[in-house]
């Protein structure tokens, strides 16, 4: 077993209770999903656990992407390439909208919020986890190159290097976003989980747990915590009058 294993298993896996992040999204996402549910995967791209947890989950999985890679994604009950505007889909046609790690990415994430809106059925929700701008991980992957995050990481990229924005990526952000499209947020969490880019050097892991301990022991410092998990309700027109 090497020490990354090693680590991991110690100082998280073996903690009562623990769940990475992937897990605690997917619980979130179970709370507003049911088997007949019809879901848009925004972002989608190739095969990846998110999608594989939702084809488990509900009735059908839409894929949507700008990158054909999302036509290799063997999860996908249907999957579509689309020009990063309008979605090629009717209105009212999805109950629910789930996009992960992709949302930094997103140059106008209003826009990109109204037209989820516009092909959830009433009473739809949006479901997303996405990076905190103020998190370090934000703040350095700012200013180095972006291929530096599979070598901290300690394993090779498993998909192409996309520019990222952070146009929605604070509490306040998401909730003035959200608010101003269309939506009702049902409810936000930040999280803070094992420490993936410091894998490649026990330098750069037990500090950066040693980050993950503080902003984990106190609410105070939770907007300094590594992601936003978030739910929220499409809001009838005739409760937005």
């Amino acid at each position: 077993m090497s020490w990354q294993e090693q680590y991991v298993q110690r100082f998280y896996r073996a903690r009562p209770g623990w769940i990475d992040g992937t897990v605690e999204f997917h619980r979130i996402c179970n709370r507003y999903l049911g088997r007949t549910s019809r879901v848009l995967e925004i972002g989608a791209g190739p095969s990846n656990p998110t999608s594989e947890f939702l084809s488990r989950t509900v009735a059908s999985v839409v894929g949507l992407d700008v990158d054909s890679a999302v036509l290799q994604n063997r999860f996908l009950t249907e999957a579509r390439v689309y020009d990063g505007d309008t979605f090629p889909f009717p209105a009212a046609s999805f109950d629910a909208a789930i996009t992960d790690y992709a949302l930094e990415h997103v140059q106008d994430p209003p826009a990109l919020c109204r037209e989820i809106r516009r092909v959830l059925k009433p009473d739809g929700v949006l479901l997303f986890r996405t990076p905190n701008v103020f998190h370090y991980v934000s703040l350095f992957s700012r200013l180095l190159p972006d291929s530096i995050s599979p070598w901290l990481r300690n394993r090779p990229s498993d998909h192409p290097v996309y520019p990222k924005y952070f146009r929605c990526n604070s509490e306040d952000k998401c909730r003035h976003v959200l608010g101003e499209a269309g939506f009702q947020v049902l409810e936000l969490a930040l999280i803070e989980k094992e420490p993936s880019y410091g894998l490649r050097s026990r330098l750069l892991f037990l500090p950066m747990m040693a980050y993950e301990r503080l902003v984990n022991s106190s609410a105070a410092f939770r907007n300094l915590r590594a992601n936003i998990l978030c739910a929220a309700r499409k809001v009838r027109e005739t409760d937005r009058s």
